[in-house]
């Protein structure tokens, strides 16, 4: 699928505003995320740093490295049901 990020933000602790590529958005809820195990996702549970996200080529990233798959989210959020068209910016 080759999906992209083209809008990331936190928008309340542990879910992301996402915009896609393709045109689709929606809110994404990373708590099964942020509660799973290791040093990367230990700083990701506090919501000031959880908030710090960026994209960096198209994939969300913290500071200290942790990343997602745009595929992987497109389809999580596909999956739940949480895409939508979104009107052209």
């Amino acid at each position: 699928m080759l999906s992209k990020v083209t809008r990331i933000s936190a928008v309340a602790p542990f879910k992301l505003s996402v915009r896609f590529s393709d045109g689709r958005a929606g809110t994404h809820d990373c708590a099964t995320i942020v509660n799973r195990t290791g040093p990367m996702i230990l700083p990701l549970r506090d919501p000031a740093y959880f908030a710090r996200v960026f994209l960096e080529f198209g994939a969300p990233t913290w500071p200290n490295g942790f990343d997602m798959c745009p595929d992987w989210l497109y389809e999580e959020m596909r999956a739940a049901g949480e895409l939508a068209l979104e009107a052209a910016e």
